[in-house]
């Protein structure tokens, strides 16, 4: 039997050889930006039983832990706020004295170097647990809602955000949200949208660590469908034309296919979401000793950087930040 004549073993055969020949690396620390719950109160971290590890903290503790974030490299934090009252409009999320306008202005004092991101959505704030207003037949309404997320956005950019981020996937809210920030004096402030954000299985965590369950319905009417891929170029390519800065795929790890989609049709920077559902899965493999943790992680964080992605958001930030720091 002939031996065979091409054999790329021989640039596996030792570990330099390996690194030598690499195609791409997991993101340094860098390229991470860290979610975190913020929630009223003092001195609170409440433990997240769904994602071991992460609990909802106020502010102060909230400060502590992205300047441990930051003292470890990581770039910097992307807020969902934890409100103590909730509306049919989301109002508390609009308010400049809202939790995240006043974490905000926290960070922007006890810890200036890092970039400071704020999701703008108002599922988190509305009592129904939608992203928007609803309508009279209960449906959340696309162009009403287009003014209350740019009122948020504009709260979150006086207090210091650098990155807002609309997770609502709401037709036109990148150019609302975009006109609004500049009509308020604030165009230095970047867009990182979502731009192909799927209705997925894989958020049940984050809607535990948010308290954003929808009370009726779901969210399949606005958010993506998970069997479409060239819909996400076509999302992408009309929030690059409304004025983002920054276009996100959400998930992630279901999602490698639409993430290298996305990237080959922009210019713009790419981010990629490591969602609560993906975190729950490893750690409840690594907890029953199935896996190796930490190897499963960075090969996680290795797949979004192979498949395009420039900026990675993960609960796992600090981790990768330490090991590839």
């Amino acid at each position: 039997m002939p031996h065979p004549e091409d054999r790329p073993r021989r640039l596996r055969a030792t570990e330099r050889l390996r690194d030598l020949v690499a195609e791409c690396e997991p993101p340094g620390a860098g390229k991470l930006l860290y979610p975190l719950f913020v929630r009223e109160g003092r001195g609170e971290r409440r433990l997240i039983a769904s994602m071991p590890g992460h609990a909802q903290l106020s502010v102060d503790v909230l400060c502590d832990e992205a300047r441990a974030a930051r003292d470890e490299g990581v770039a910097g934090v992307l807020l969902f706020g934890i409100p103590a009252t909730k509306d049919p409009t989301g109002s508390s999320g609009r308010s400049e004295d809202g939790i995240v306008p006043r974490a905000l202005r926290a960070l922007a004092e006890k810890a200036p170097d890092l970039v400071l991101a704020a999701d703008v959505c108002l599922c988190e704030y509305t009592d129904h647990g939608h992203c928007g207003a609803l309508d009279e037949r209960g449906d959340v309404d696309n162009d009403s809602t287009l003014g209350l997320l740019a009122e948020a956005a504009v709260a979150y950019a006086r207090a210091g955000a650098h990155l807002v981020a609309p997770s609502d996937m709401m037709d036109g809210r990148v150019g609302a949200i975009r006109a609004a920030l500049d009509r308020a004096g604030l165009p230095r402030t970047a867009i990182m949208s979502y731009s192909a954000k799927y209705a997925s299985s894989f958020y049940g965590p984050f809607r535990e660590a948010a308290g954003s369950t929808p009370r009726s319905g779901d969210r399949r009417g606005y958010q993506m469908d998970p069997r479409n891929a060239r819909e996400a170029e076509r999302e992408a390519r009309l929030d690059d034309e409304e004025g983002a800065d920054i276009l996100m795929v959400k998930p992630g790890l279901a999602y490698l296919d639409v993430l290298a989609r996305v990237r080959a049709a922009t210019r713009k920077p790419v981010a990629v979401f490591s969602v609560s559902g993906e975190v729950a899965l490893v750690e409840a493999a690594a907890e029953k000793g199935w896996i190796d943790r930490r190897r499963a992680i960075l090969e996680i964080a290795t797949a979004f950087r192979r498949a395009g992605a420039d900026l990675v958001i993960t609960y796992w930030a600090r981790e990768i930040a330490r090991w590839e720091g």
